[in-house]
């Protein structure tokens, strides 16, 4: 777990326990549960219930099993195309950031990486001659994936011409003291067309769109592969076949048509 994950779980338990007067009883919980489901959406209702009852499981309350939680809301993916990230590229193009936004963006949209994992990168996890990008997970020097499994990723030559810009201005006594600090960057594109995390979105619909292999998508996105016995049992694909492959549907793939 991230430490903003834990600490985001402390708020939560905090502003339960506050509620409740530090007094564990069911009334009370009730009440707190019902404020809850007014004031948020289900999705944010449920995240925040689902770590109360952890929490009221962990110490054995027999009144838990009462109280249920709703339906999973039903989820659409946000279609996010081209012109969404050109949109993107012209909102920021005076930016006074404008090198290392251009590049996240180009480098999110064509390797398909997780908004925190680029947030994660530091230039020694980028080949900018072989156009990989290491995804490592490393908790103890800060960087974690979903999985928990390192991976790499690739990117194609319109992000390595970004980057190189980029990591020019970078080691060159920027006042920049992350690749892609994501403080500085969620405050960056708060109000931008698009956020980081759609530009993975963008990327798995694109390679869709121009029929590339699902099961080749799906370990280059970082997916759990328990869930398919193929990728698990008889897929094998080393770092070779995945780059013939992704050259072959994204390689030469530009977004800012000159």
């Amino acid at each position: 777990m991230s430490k903003r994950h834990l600490n985001e779980i402390r708020l939560i338990l905090k502003a339960y326990l506050e509620h409740v007067n530090y007094r564990l009883e069911r009334k009370q919980t009730l009440n707190y549960i019902h404020f809850l489901k007014e004031k948020y959406s289900i999705s944010r209702y449920r995240k925040e219930f689902y770590q109360i009852r952890k929490f009221l499981n962990y110490l054995g309350i027999e009144w838990l099993n009462d109280i249920e939680l709703p339906s999973e809301p039903e989820y659409r993916p946000k279609r996010v195309t081209r012109e969404d990230i050109l949109k993107a590229l012209e909102y920021f193009k005076n930016h006074p950031c404008f090198l290392q936004i251009k590049a996240l963006i180009l480098l999110g949209a064509s390797s398909g990486l997780r908004a925190e994992e680029l947030y994660q990168l530091e230039p020694e996890d980028i080949d900018l001659e072989n156009r990989i990008v290491y995804v490592k997970h490393e908790p103890a020097n800060g960087k974690t994936t979903k999985t928990g499994k390192s991976r790499i990723s690739f990117f194609n030559e319109e992000a390595k011409q970004a980057l190189m810009e980029y990591l020019q201005f970078f080691n060159n006594g920027c006042k920049l003291k992350r690749l892609f600090g994501k403080t500085h960057l969620e405050r960056v594109f708060r109000k931008a067309p698009i956020k980081v995390k759609d530009l993975r979105k963008f990327f798995s619909q694109e390679w869709e769109r121009r029929n590339g292999s699902y099961a080749v998508k799906e370990i280059l996105l970082g997916h759990s592969l328990k869930r398919s016995v193929d990728l698990q049992h008889y897929t094998y694909l080393d770092a070779d076949d995945l780059k013939k492959i992704y050259d072959r549907v994204f390689g030469e793939y530009v977004i800012m048509i000159k």
